[in-house]
Parts: C-alpha cells; sequence; structure tokens
C-alpha cells in the first residue's frame, strides 16, 4: 500500500509564526511513516518552501499542490495544517485546497473565519447555553467614551484584537486612563477591537475532536498564570505558568464544561482538533473566552499534554483526524 503523500502545512504570516514552526516539527514526529510520507512545507506569504536535509530549499508548485525535488515530484494528497494565525487559522488556506481539490486536517473555511473572529464565534454560540462575557466592538477609527464603556462593563476590563491568537495584543485594563493605550495595542493586531467585562475565575482549556464515529473529549487542563493573565509570555515561557491536566475540578463543573464545549464546537461548524478556553466563576459557571481551531501542537503545548493524559500519542489521534477529514472529502 502506498503512503498517502502529507504536506504538513507550518509557519504562516503572523506572530505566531515561530510557534507553529516548532508545532509542525512535533507532529512530524508524531506520524507514523509506515502510513505517511510527510514533507513540512513552510508557508509565508507567497512562498510555500520544503527544505531537505542538506538544507536546501525547494518551492512548491501552487499551480497543482506538487514539489520537485531532485526531478522527482511529489503530488500532495492531504494538507496537515499547523499554521496558528494567518492564513491557516483564519481560513485564507483552506479556501485555497478547496479549490486545489485537496483534503486537510482542520476545520472549513467558514469555521475557520468564524472561529478567528472572536465576535463571530460569540454570535455563533449566543443560541446555545454557552456563557458569554459582555462586550463592546470597535472598528478601526471608530470614536468611543472609556468611560461610558467603564460604565457598561465595569472594571478590570480585556482588550483584545478581534482576529488574533496567543494573547499578542491583549491588555487587562485596570482603570479608565488605560483603555486607550490598550485598544491602540490590539489595533496594531487586527482591524477591530473587543473590549470585554473580565470574568473572574479558574482559566480551563478544553481539548475536543468530534468524527462522524465518535466524540473524543480529551481531559480538561486548568490553566494557572504566574502573570496577570495568560498572556503570550505565560503561554511560551517555561515556569511563568502551571498547566494542571487533569484539572482539579468537580465532577459537576466537568460535565458542564465537557457538554459547552461540544455545543461551541457545533455551533461553529468545527472540525479536527479544536481547544476551547473557559473561564470558570467561584460558583461554577464556564464562560468562553476562546475557541482554538488549530491549537498549539509543540512539546509544551496543552493539547499533547491533554492527549497523553488521555493515554493516546498525537500520532494515533492524527491517524483518526485524518482518516475522518479524507471520508468527509471523499463523500462531497
Amino acid at each position: 500500500m502506498s503512503r498517502l503523500k502529507i504536506a504538513l502545512l507550518a509557519g504562516g504570516n503572523s506572530s505566531e509564526r515561530e510557534i507553529a514552526l516548532n508545532s509542525a516539527q512535533q507532529i512530524a514526529s508524531a506520524l507514523d511513516s509506515a502510513k505517511y510520507d510527510v514533507k513540512v512545507v513552510d508557508l509565508h506569504y507567497r512562498n510555500m518552501t520544503y527544505t531537505d536535509a542538506n538544507g536546501k530549499k525547494w518551492e512548491v508548485d501552487k499551480n497543482d499542490f506538487s514539489l520537485t525535488v531532485e526531478g522527482v515530484r511529489t503530488e500532495f494528497e492531504y494538507a496537515l495544517i499547523i499554521i496558528h494565525g494567518t492564513p491557516g487559522e483564519d481560513g485564507k488556506l483552506q479556501g485555497y485546497l478547496d479549490m486545489m481539490g485537496i483534503p486537510y486536517s482542520s476545520c472549513s473555511q467558514i469555521s475557520s473565519a468564524i472561529t478567528f473572529d472572536k465576535i463571530s464565534t460569540k454570535r455563533a454560540v449566543a443560541s446555545t447555553s454557552v456563557n458569554l462575557a459582555r462586550e463592546v466592538l470597535l472598528g478601526r477609527g471608530q470614536s468611543y467614551d472609556g468611560q461610558a464603556i467603564v460604565d457598561t462593563l465595569g472594571l478590570p476590563l480585556f482588550v483584545k484584537p478581534n482576529a488574533s491568537g496567543s494573547s499578542f495584543g491583549v491588555t487587562k485594563v485596570t482603570a479608565v486612563e488605560g483603555i486607550a493605550a490598550a485598544v491602540d495595542a490590539a489595533f496594531k493586531e487586527s482591524d477591530e477591537v473587543l473590549i470585554e467585562e473580565c470574568i473572574v475565575g479558574r482559566e480551563m482549556g478544553c481539548g475536543v475532536v468530534v468524527t462522524a464515529e465518535s466524540e473524543i473529549v480529551l481531559p480538561i487542563t486548568e490553566i494557572v498564570s504566574k502573570r496577570d493573565f495568560f498572556d503570550y509570555e505565560a503561554k511560551y515561557t517555561a515556569g511563568l505558568s502551571d498547566e494542571i491536566t487533569p484539572a482539579p475540578i468537580s465532577e459537576d463543573i466537568k460535565s458542564k464544561l465537557n457538554r459547552m464545549t461540544l455545543e461551541a464546537y457545533r455551533a461553529c461548524r468545527c472540525s479536527g482538533i479544536v481547544r476551547i478556553d473557559f473561564i470558570v466563576t467561584e460558583a461554577g459557571e464556564p464562560y468562553l473566552i476562546e475557541i482554538n481551531s488549530i491549537p498549539g501542537m509543540s512539546s509544551g503545548s496543552i493539547v499533547p499534554k491533554q492527549v497523553r493524559e488521555a493515554g493516546m500519542t498525537l500520532g494515533e489521534l492524527y491517524d483518526i483526524v485524518i482518516e475522518d477529514s479524507l471520508k468527509r472529502f471523499n463523500r462531497q
């Protein structure tokens, strides 16, 4: 049986580029080489390049999604996307792959666009039982009254880019005077800014995969940041956060988180491996923070820890994802 020819698409154009490249190496090592012929392809703006064992770079032909190395041509049959931020997590890459007729591992173009856009995510899940923080949405150049926002949402506030990841451009604001600088910082990452009330509680990360045959709800992780909140530095600097898997929570809270995770996943029409983050209040009520349609997969990332706790390997989980996505593609 011939091996499935996979382009493991990594890198991207956003501030999360290096994180995605690290994640790709972890996944490439985890995949079964007897089943898959995997080549890591670095996508950076208009370029898709593969680097061979000697360090020589080869360009992917975007006209037919193929790669020729030393005269040997590979027609990729599948794309495993591990690009955080644009163009992998916002749906742009999925649109290209749809046009090329290439099946892929992540959410669809529409689902990716919804989950990458925080206000669209909230609108998509608003009809479910998932709890949501109150918010104000600002467009670039739009005037706003900081005091009126505080009067409506209270303090502290979170000011964040509407479309971004890994907490880039996110600021916790404790006084009305800090809103303007926080808004400016968020606009550096996105054309829209979301200002949300601060939900006080414990942060939980919930990994999930739903296929045609099964629901795989991974063990929940509690994220305890040693900074003011789980910002970029806390996420990717050793020692600045504790990630406890499984989370020390009651069965009631676990049940609520699992139910809301599945509701949010389905409401946004997700597919593939997704991580959904919540804040759980002292009263035991989870509030949605965000949906990560292509979560980090580096050695220090949350989902790989959850997979290990569930008694699986990353390779086994990706076997399930690849098989399910191929079936879905063939049914189209």
